[in-house]
């Protein structure tokens, strides 16, 4: 796999501060049980980075200390962690919003068959993986039968609830493009997936995030390796939108890898572009219990222009539709 960062590294990006944290975004471990083509971690099964117990006791003394209303669950497959569902438990008994970053097709893992009735008991907010309401293109980018996996795990889903009116329990899909163009308009492409899967199957759902692949790890090294990776930065470069900046989701949320290491994104996570500035040493977690980051200058490079082209894009989704409300749980 091809080193990103040298690429990226020069940049004209604008400078950008961070308001006040109110997400605490934790990377549980890059082991997953999917080996996707477009996966900005490069997780997958062979992977053995894990969070320890320990650093999850120090993310619910963050959250504590900081008053932090959401803790954002990713990895990998977050579910993996053996301390996962004990992390949730504590936080959601803290009143934290929790949000699981989830691939659907780990519902129907071993070991996992209660997985489902465990989140939603605890209200879990899930934001679920599903790059197309079609199984080709769903499974020539996540590998043959995850689509049909995908599908059994949301009908579960469903069952218990989520996505459904009245219920209020919430479930978000996720899509991103199989190559190097932007995604289409958030709101047409929701409505599209909503009546799709309705239609065809059943499937309720209350938003979808729209969100651009960014060139580093899996995706940027196949862009190298194709001749690709310039004329994506170009597009993305001639994409940006001044507007966009004031809702770049690093200016609101840190990223914490599985040691407690914290950066402004999880995409700095993975360039390995820690918190501060230029040419300062990783910041541990425990270093931030009495610390305010307001104020602060985030770190950026060339992958920052995939969060500004277009519509824009961050964990959120479409930066133009990141100041609306939670969505209510509604099919």
């Amino acid at each position: 796999m091809h080193d990103m960062f040298p690429l990226l590294a020069k940049t004209d990006f604008p400078a950008i501060y961070r308001d006040r944290t109110d997400t605490l975004q934790a990377n549980l471990g890059y082991r997953c049980n999917q080996s996707c083509t477009h996966c900005h971690v490069a997780a997958g099964p062979q992977r053995t980075e894990e969070m320890s117990r320990d650093t999850m006791e120090l993310l619910l003394r963050y959250l504590s200390a900081r008053g932090i209303a959401t803790l954002d669950l990713t990895g990998g497959a977050p579910e993996l962690n053996p301390h996962f569902r004990e992390l949730v438990t504590r936080a959601r008994e803290r009143g934290v919003r929790v949000i699981d970053r989830c691939n659907l097709t780990i519902l129907d893992e071993p070991g996992q068959e209660d997985l489902a009735a465990f989140l939603a008991s605890h209200a879990v907010e899930i934001t679920a993986s599903l790059p197309c309401y079609l199984e080709e293109n769903v499974d020539r980018q996540r590998g043959k039968g995850v689509f049909e996996s995908s599908l059994a795990g949301l009908r579960q889903l469903n069952a218990l609830g989520y996505g459904r009116l009245g219920s209020g329990l919430i479930l978000n899909l996720v899509y991103n493009p199989l190559g190097p163009v932007l995604p289409p308009e958030q709101t047409g492409l929701e409505a599209a997936y909503k009546n799709e899967l309705a239609t065809r199957y059943g499937i309720a759902f209350n938003r979808l995030l729209a969100l651009a692949n960014m060139p580093i790890q899996r995706f940027g090294s196949q862009l190298v390796s194709k001749g690709q990776f310039a004329p994506y930065m170009d597009l993305l470069k001639s994409s940006h939108r001044d507007e966009n900046l004031a809702a770049v989701m690093c200016r609101n949320l840190i990223s914490v890898d599985w040691q407690g290491y914290v950066y402004d994104c999880d995409f700095n996570q993975m360039l390995k572009l820690p918190l501060g500035a230029e040419g300062s040493s990783r910041t541990h977690l425990s270093a931030l219990l009495d610390r305010e980051l307001a104020g602060a200058r985030v770190r950026v490079a060339d992958h920052c222009y995939g969060c500004t082209a277009g519509q824009g894009s961050s964990c959120g989704g479409a930066l133009d539709a990141a100041s609306m409300p939670p969505a209510k749980a509604a099919a």
